[in-house]
């Protein structure tokens, strides 16, 4: 199991969770079999997300479509704050 964990600022929930919803990469099709969604509790302005994939590979691409399809545009990623911060994790336990 590989895990695809981004972090990032963000101007509104609201608004970023409304883009999120809307899921312009389409996770399913991606490989994504589960996510979650984090707030830490003394910033509500921030989110982590984690997306669960089977191959390291699924990971890697559903980054790439992230970054080429989503993060460089202002309409699909609107409440976005600067960049986010990610990395692909490999489930070890």
């Amino acid at each position: 199991m590989y895990t695809l964990q981004i972090e990032h600022g963000i101007k509104d929930f609201a608004m970023w969770k409304d883009a999120f919803d809307r899921d312009p990469v389409n996770r399913t099709a991606s490989g994504v079999l589960a996510h979650r969604i984090s707030r830490p509790v003394d910033d509500p302005h921030y989110v982590v997300v984690e997306l669960d994939l089977a191959r390291r590979g699924q990971a890697e691409e559903l980054l790439a479509k992230l970054r080429q399809q989503v993060w460089n545009s202002p309409a699909a990623a609107p409440a976005l704050e600067g960049a986010p911060k990610t990395r692909i994790l490999e489930s070890a336990g």
